[in-house]
C-alpha cells in the first residue's frame, strides 16, 4: 500500500455517522478500506447478500463471489478489497467509482502489479491506443471479446468447432455427449483435460472388458454370433424356466396340469378382449400346453405372444448348438444355460457409465486412432495462452473494483447510499408511480406471498406489484416488486390498482397490485381513520336501506300490475269470471287478516321513545357544552377529537417508530446485521406526494364542479341564527360584550 501517507500512524481511528438509529462506519479513505478486516463485523450493516436481484454489475458480483455459491459474504468482500488495494499505489482510487485507471496508479513495485501493468499496456496496444496513460473498462472488454473469439484463448477448453480433422472432431463430440461439455470463453461447449482423461479411462476399461470375450472360448458358445445368441437366450430364459417347472409339477402330480394351464375362467376373461400377439394378457399365459414329461414345441403349439422371440431363440441358439429340431427337452435347455452361464457372468461385469452407450465397436475405433494424445495436444496449445488470459482478467477485475467496490461497501458494510440519498442503494430496483405518489424503496422479489411472510415484520405498508413490459406477449418479460408506501393514505390502494414502474435503466413497466401488507402510513391517516370508518359504515347502511326500499317499491308495482282488482289507466274492464264449480263455490272463503292498529301504535310509540331518548341525550351534551366557559370550549373540542382518534394515533405511532428495513431485505436473502430504522421524516423522503411546481399558476374555477343545492345555504343560515339566539338567551353575548368593555 505504498503512497498511503497515514499508513504508519498507529491503530486505525474509525469514524462513524448516525443514521437509521445505528452507528455506521465511514469508509472515506484508502486506509479505512485496507483496515476493513480489523473492523468488528458486529458493526457491519450486513454480513451477506445474494449476487442476483441487486442493482450492481453481475460480472463484478460473480468475481467477488469466490466460492461461486451465489452469495457474497464479509470474508469475500475483505479479500477483494485487499487484493485491489495492494495493486494500487493509492487505495483511495477505489472510492472514486470510476471505470478509468491511470497506468501510473498501478503499483509496479510488486510482481503482480508489474504483470497487471504489462497486460494493461498490451490491451491498449491491441486497442490502437499504444502510449495512452489511462485504461478504461470498455477497452478491456473489447480486447476480451476478441481474445475469447480466438480458437485458442487460454481457458484450457477445446470446442469441437475449432478442430479441422473430422474424425477428431467426432471424438470430441462423443466426449461431450457422454460426459457433458464445458463452456469456453467464447461461449462454445468443449472438453477440458480432466474430461478427456476421464473419457479415455472409461473407454479403455470397456475395451479391456470386451477383450476377455475374444480371448476366452467359454465366453463364445456360438462362434462369431455369441452376442446375438446371448440376447436371444436372455429374452426367453425366464419363460422357459417357468414352462419346464410347470411340466415338472404336472409330472409330479397329474392333478396340477389343469390349474397350471390356467382355468376356463381365465380363458373366458381373456376371450372378452381384443387379442393380438402383442397382448400383455396373452403373454402372461404359459409358453405352451403344460404336460408331465413333455418337450417344448419350437413351432406349432407355442403361445402366439412368444412366437417371435422363440423363433429367434431357435435360429440363433438351438440350431447352431443342437441342430435342426422341432422340440426342446428340459435336458437340452439346462445344457444351453450351462454353456451361456460364463458369458452371463462376464456381461454382469461390464463397466458402468455413459461411455458404454457408444458401443464396443465405436470405442475400439476411437482407441485405435490415438485420439487422446491429439486432443491433449490441442488443450496444451490453448493453455499456452493462459498467462495472457489471466493478465487480461486481472486488469478487468481491477477496473471493476475501482468502479463497483465502493458502491458495494456503502451498501454492505454500511447503508450510506440508502440513508444519505446521494446515490440509490443497490437493493432499490427503481421507482413506482401509483395513486398520485412515487415510491423510491422498491425491491425485486421472486414470490410475493413468500416475501410478505417476513416483510410484514418491518411494520411498513407494502404493495406488491406484477410488472410487465408494455406490448409484451402474455409469456413475455415479467417480474415482481415490493414497494414501501411511507407517506399519504391508503384509501385508494387496493389489489388490481394499476401504476407504472421505472427500473434503474429508465425502462417503464406496467405495474398491477397483487398483494398488500397493511400497516399505518402516517399519523395524519390514523387521525382521520375512525371518522372514515364511521362514514363508510353509515354510507353502507344508507345504501342497504335504500336498496331494500327500492326493492319493496318494485315488488309493490309488480303486484299492482298483475292484480285484477286494480285496472290500469285507459284499460277496458275485464269480463266477468265464469261461475265457479259447485265444489269450489261450497268451499269457505278465507277471511283477510284485519288491520292490527294496536300493533302499529306500539311500533310507532317505541320509535318515538327511541328518537326522544336520542334527542334528549344530544340536548344534554349540547347544553353541557354550551354551559362551559368560553375558553374551555376549544379544550373540550380537542378532548372529544382525541377521545375518538387518540387510540388509533397511539397504535399508529408505535408501529411507525418500529419501522425498519431489515425484514424487507432478509426476505430477499440478505443477512442484515442491524436494526435499520425508517423513521417518519426519512419515510416521507422515500415516498413523494403529488404537488404543483413552484411558480405554477392555478385556477380554482371548475366549470363542472358540483353545484351546491340552495337548501344547504338555508339550513346553514338557520343553524347560525339558532346558535346566536341561544347564545343571546343564555347571556353569553352580554358577557362577551362586558368582557370586551373591561
Amino acid at each position: 500500500m505504498s503512497g498511503d501517507g497515514d499508513s504508519n500512524q498507529g491503530p486505525m481511528q474509525w469514524k462513524f455517522f448516525r443514521a437509521g438509529g445505528f452507528d455506521q462506519v465511514r469508509l472515506d479513505s484508502g486506509r479505512a478500506l485496507m483496515s476493513l478486516g480489523s473492523l468488528d463485523q458486529k458493526l457491519w450493516a450486513a454480513l451477506s447478500c445474494p449476487t442476483r436481484g441487486i442493482e450492481l454489475d453481475q460480472r463484478t458480483l460473480d468475481i467477488i463471489d469466490s466460492d461461486k455459491d451465489g452469495r457474497i459474504r464479509a470474508g469475500e468482500v475483505i479479500a477483494m478489497v485487499e487484493w485491489a488495494g495492494n495493486l494500487l499505489k493509492h487505495p483511495d482510487l477505489l472510492l472514486k467509482r470510476e471505470d478509468a485507471l491511470p497506468l501510473d496508479a498501478i503499483d509496479d513495485a510488486k510482481p503482480e502489479g508489474r504483470a497487471v501493468l504489462a497486460a494493461a499496456k498490451r490491451i491498449l496496444a491491441k486497442s490502437g491506443k499504444a502510449g495512452a496513460d489511462t485504461i478504461t473498462l470498455a477497452e478491456v472488454a473489447g480486447v476480451q471479446e476478441v481474445f475469447a473469439a480466438n480458437d485458442f484463448n487460454g481457458d484450457g477448453i477445446v470446442p469441437a468447432e475449432i478442430v479441422e480433422d473430422p474424425s477428431l472432431r467426432s471424438v470430441i463430440e462423443d466426449i461431450i455427449a457422454c460426459l457433458g461439455g464445458e463452456t469456453d470463453r467464447g461461449g462454445l461447449p468443449g472438453v477440458s483435460e480432466a474430461k478427456v482423461k476421464a473419457f479415455f479411462q472409461a473407454a479403455e476399461a470397456h475395451a479391456a472388458w470386451a477383450a476377455k470375450a475374444e480371448a476366452d472360448p467359454d465366453l463364445n458358445p456360438v462362434a462369431g454370433e455369441s452376442a446375438k445368441a446371448a440376447e436371444a437366450v436372455s429374452a426367453v430364459s425366464a419363460k422357459l424356466d417357468d414352462w419346464f417347472t410347470r411340466c415338472a409339477l404336472a409330472a409330479f402330480d397329474s392333478r396340477a396340469a389343469g390349474p397350471l394351464n390356467r382355468s376356463e375362467e381365465d380363458w373366458a376373461g381373456l376371450a372378452g378382449h381384443l387379442l393380438s400377439d402383442q397382448s400383455d394378457e396373452l403373454a402372461a399365459f404359459p409358453l405352451a400346453l403344460v404336460g408331465g414329461g413333455s418337450d417344448l414345441p419350437l413351432g406349432a403349439g407355442l403361445n402366439p405372444a412368444w412366437a417371435a422371440a422363440m423363433a429367434r431363440f431357435r435360429a440363433e441358439v438351438v440350431v447352431p448348438l443342437l441342430g435342426e429340431r422341432d422340440t426342446l427337452s428340459a435336458e437340452d435347455w439346462h445344457g444351453i444355460k450351462r454353456r451361456f452361464a460364463a458369458r452371463a457372468a462376464w456381461a454382469a461385469e461390464m463397466p458402468e457409465g455413459p461411455v458404454a452407450r457408444l458401443g464396443t465397436e465405436r470405442i475400439k475405433a476411437i482407441l485405435s486412432q490415438d485420439a487422446q494424445a491429439a486432443i491433449e495436444s490441442l488443450i496444451a496449445q490453448d493453455l499456452a495462452l493462459e498467462a495472457e488470459a489471466k493478465a487480461i482478467d486481472s486488469v478487468d477485475k481491477l477496473l471493476r473494483c475501482c468502479r463497483d467496490l465502493a458502491i458495494l461497501l456503502n451498501n454492505f458494510v454500511a447503508f450510506r447510499d440508502f440513508y444519505t440519498r446521494k446515490h440509490r442503494a443497490v437493493f432499490q430496483a427503481g421507482t413506482l408511480f401509483l395513486d398520485g405518489r412515487s415510491c423510491d424503496l422498491c425491491v425485486r422479489v421472486e414470490d410475493p406471498a413468500k416475501h410478505a411472510m417476513i416483510a410484514t415484520l418491518s411494520r411498513i405498508y407494502m404493495v406488491y406489484c406484477e410488472c410487465r413490459r408494455r406490448g409484451a406477449a402474455e409469456d413475455g418479460e415479467k417480474m415482481y416488486i415490493a414497494a414501501a408506501v411511507t407517506d399519504g393514505d391508503s384509501d385508494q390502494l387496493m389489489v388490481g390498482r394499476n401504476g407504472v414502474f421505472y427500473d434503474r435503466k429508465g425502462v417503464d413497466w406496467d405495474a398491477t397490485i397483487v398483494h398488500i401488507i397493511d400497516h399505518p402510513i402516517s399519523i395524519r391517516q390514523s387521525f382521520w381513520a375512525p371518522y372514515k370508518k364511521v362514514g363508510k359504515m353509515i354510507g353502507q347502511m344508507v345504501e342497504k336501506a335504500a336498496a331494500a326500499r327500492a326493492k319493496a317499491a318494485d315488488e309493490q308495482v309488480a303486484a299492482a300490475a298483475v292484480s285484477p282488482k286494480i285496472p290500469l289507466p285507459g284499460a277496458k274492464p275485464a269480463p266477468a269470471p265464469a261461475p265457479a264449480p259447485a265444489a269450489a263455490a261450497a268451499a269457505p272463503a278465507v277471511p283477510a287478516a284485519p288491520f292490527d292498529a294496536g300493533r302499529f301504535a306500539g311500533i310507532f310509540a317505541a320509535l318515538g321513545l327511541a328518537i326522544g331518548a336520542i334527542g334528549t341525550a344530544l340536548a344534554s351534551v349540547v347544553t353541557g357544552f354550551l354551559a362551559l366557559p368560553w375558553w374551555q370550549i376549544p379544550l373540550a373540542l380537542v378532548g372529544a377529537l382525541l377521545a375518538v382518534s387518540g387510540p388509533s394515533m397511539i397504535i399508529a405511532s408505535f408501529k411507525l417508530h418500529q419501522r425498519h428495513l431489515g425484514p424487507i431485505l432478509d426476505a430477499n436473502g440478505w443477512a442484515v446485521n442491524t436494526h435499520a430504522r425508517i423513521n417518519i421524516p426519512f419515510g416521507t423522503a422515500l415516498t413523494h406526494l403529488a404537488k404543483l411546481p413552484e411558480g405554477a399558476q392555478r385556477s380554482l374555477k371548475d366549470p363542472y364542479a358540483q353545484k351546491e343545492p340552495p337548501w344547504r345555504s338555508a339550513v346553514f343560515a338557520g343553524v347560525v341564527l339558532a346558535a346566536l339566539a341561544l347564545a343571546w338567551k343564555l347571556g353569553w353575548i352580554a358577557k362577551l360584550v362586558a368582557l370586551v368593555h373591561k
